[in-house]
């Protein structure tokens, strides 16, 4: 089930410590195998503050949205992963490019083959994160509504309304080269939960 999830997302949430103050940005990431990688400027000091300390990666999907017949017990359909691991920087060129193609990949599948790859300074502007996910958990809710026995005959609608992402149609750049037709990844966006 967590790897389920975490392919399914693309962006997840890092707590980190910065400055002595929890901080908890949102990030791009690509999996690989039991491995996430992260990746961000070199001068961003909240990556350089992850290498090497405890951090903790949370990716939520939202399935759904649960309205009972009491506030108190209204709540949401989701699926979510929380992994706890120290992240380790990613030094080697090889290394960084495979990563960089995993984010592209996760966020865009068949990109990573058309797209040019980041160049020698490119490289040196960016770290990559690995995070290796060797602790964590995931949790669950669906379905509708857990009302008290007493709230089931008043004459509140309950239940729940399904959410899902859906694909727009893709929008070209201004500056394309006249006759470049929209490749099958943009025009046909897919994603596993995801609908076009």
């Amino acid at each position: 089930m967590v790897d389920a999830i975490l392919d399914e997302a693309f962006i997840a949430h890092v707590g980190v410590t910065s400055a002595g103050a929890p901080v908890v940005p949102p990030m791009a990431y690509g999996r690989v195998d039991d491995v996430l990688y992260l990746h961000g400027a070199t001068a961003n000091h909240l990556l350089g503050e992850m290498k090497g300390h405890d951090a903790c990666v949370t990716v939520t999907l939202v399935d759904g949205v649960v309205l009972a017949r009491s506030a108190f017990h209204h709540s949401a359909n989701y699926r979510s992963v929380v992994l706890f691991g120290v992240a380790e920087l990613v030094h080697d060129d090889v290394g960084k490019r495979r990563a960089l193609d995993a984010i592209v990949e996760q966020v865009t599948p068949g990109r990573s083959a058309d797209a040019r790859p980041a160049n020698a300074a490119e490289l040196r502007a960016t770290a990559v994160l690995r995070f290796p996910i060797r602790e964590g958990s995931a949790k669950t809710r669906s379905g509708g509504p857990i009302d008290d026995p007493e709230d089931v005959g008043l004459d509140i609608w309950a239940g729940h309304v399904p959410l899902r992402s859906m694909a727009g149609p893709a929008v070209p750049a201004d500056d394309l080269p006249a006759g470049l037709g929209t490749p099958t990844y943009a025009s046909d966006y897919r994603r596993p939960g995801t609908e076009g």
